[in-house]
């Protein structure tokens, strides 16, 4: 079954191909035209060139020469204004192709961000329900305050995840330029993970004292996504990896896991806006497609950058430099 994009995608292209059709259709009957009234003309010309006077072997020649200056009159004319269409059909197509892309993106990440919001706000209810009406022990009783609080974090990495996007989008968020202990912060979310997670497997490498100058609450963002996404992609028996460094001046973080990978023609998508591979409607991971576009947008802001590769035997392996 054809996704909306797939189904806009072809209606645009087989109205954009028609009229292309037709508009070189037109051009080339608009030079056969012409150039049939210009043999028409020459043959008049010499034909009551040869009823009036005495036929001039120059007089022929300068009607022969006006004939073929206007065919090439018209080729010139012709071949400029087939290169002027073609290659405003280019752009045009280009940005067709790239609007409708865009919208099916849009289109997900409504689909992906209405699942991600419903699906905290009604675990953190049936929570708070079941302490309300039933007498439960004070061990459930923690459990279930302990879910109701991950899920408002979730709800709230969410939120602050919308809110920046669209202050970078605008350019009205001003990053902070404070001292960032990496090592402990680094330390302190992967932490947070193990807590939250504890039937997954990680491996963690952190080299201790490392610090840079920028914004804490974004570095803790990119940290915190990236990890979130490998546990996300990877299957639960599978180790994560987080591994913290300095290197020939540059602070390295690499976050390795060992699900499927990402193919190479996608590896510089996964950091657009809005952009999951797969299909939206049969995906099983949850996301909204906000999470590695932030993390390469951060990354920028503090003069580093954040690159994907493949790990061995199988996943993938994220390294941000600062």
């Amino acid at each position: 079954m054809l996704s909306s994009y797939q189904k806009a995608s072809r209606q645009f292209g087989f109205l954009f191909w028609t009229l292309l059709v037709y508009i070189i259709a037109a051009l080339i009957w608009w030079f056969i035209s012409l150039e049939k009234q210009n043999r028409d003309m020459t043959e008049l010309r010499l034909s009551r060139l040869s009823y009036t006077a005495s036929a001039q072997a120059s007089q022929v020649s300068a009607i022969l020469d006006q004939q073929s200056r206007n065919t090439t009159k018209y080729i010139a004319e012709g071949v400029t204004f087939l290169v002027l269409i073609l290659i405003g059909a280019f752009f045009v197509h280009r940005a067709m192709r790239k609007q409708l892309r865009y919208v099916a993106l849009q289109r997900n990440f409504m689909m992906a961000i209405t699942h991600e919001l419903k699906t905290p706000i009604a675990a953190t209810r049936l929570s708070v329900e079941t302490l309300l009406y039933r007498e439960l022990k004070t061990e459930q009783q923690k459990k279930l305050l302990q879910s109701a609080l991950a899920e408002t974090d979730r709800l709230n990495t969410l939120t602050s995840n919308i809110l920046l996007a669209s202050q970078l989008e605008e350019k009205t968020f001003r990053a902070a330029h404070d001292t960032i202990h990496v090592s402990e912060i680094l330390l302190k979310i992967s932490g947070d993970y193990v807590r939250r997670f504890p039937e997954r497997t990680m491996n963690i490498q952190i080299e201790e004292g490392l610090t840079m100058q920028g914004d804490v609450v974004l570095v803790e963002m990119v940290f915190s996504n990236l990890i979130e996404n490998a546990l996300k992609y990877s299957p639960r028996d599978k180790t994560v990896g987080v591994k913290l460094k300095k290197e020939a001046g540059h602070i390295l973080i690499m976050i390795s896991d060992e699900g499927t990978g990402i193919p190479d023609s996608e590896k510089e998508k996964i950091f657009e806006k809005f952009y999951r591979m797969g299909n939206e409607d049969t995906r099983r991971a949850k996301g909204t497609g906000l999470g590695l576009y932030l993390a390469r947008k951060i990354a920028a802001a503090h003069h580093g950058t954040i690159k994907v590769k493949d790990n061995s035997p199988s996943g993938s392996i994220f390294t941000v430099q600062f």
